[in-house]
């Protein structure tokens, strides 16, 4: 049995290493919704969506670990979203790389997966409508 650890968690929120900071604030905004002020020092973003935070910091990652998420299907983060059809085709008019189409699973939901133009791979997934 697992001792109970004591506090709540009040927030979580991922920090994404980017090579290109303006380029991961347009798409996170432009396609994912999500709202930003003014990078803090030039290098760090964080955009806010639904009461969720996403921590964008300019650093360089390897072209190797970009392939290696890709190739394993390797999820950078998964969200679950309401009226997944309707964000999927959203995701589609916007011009998203889906590298897996929305397709139900076999525990009774749909889920899709798409990457990023740092090449994150994000899963999104919600109740068969």
């Amino acid at each position: 049995m697992t001792e109970s650890v004591k506090g709540r968690l009040t927030s979580l929120a991922p920090q994404f290493l980017v090579d290109d900071l303006d380029r991961a604030i347009d798409f996170y905004r432009d396609v994912l919704g999500f709202a930003f002020d003014e990078p803090w020092g030039g290098f760090y973003a964080i955009g806010r969506r639904d009461g969720f935070d996403l921590h964008l910091k300019e650093a360089s990652k390897t072209q190797a670990d970009r392939d290696h998420r890709y190739r394993g299907e390797h999820l950078d983060a998964y969200c679950g979203v309401d009226s997944i059809d309707a964000f999927y085709q959203d995701c589609l008019a916007k011009g998203a790389d889906i590298i897996k189409p929305l397709a139900s699973t076999a525990w009774g939901t749909k889920d899709f997966y798409l990457r990023d133009p740092e090449g994150y791979i994000l899963g999104f997934g919600g109740a068969s409508e």
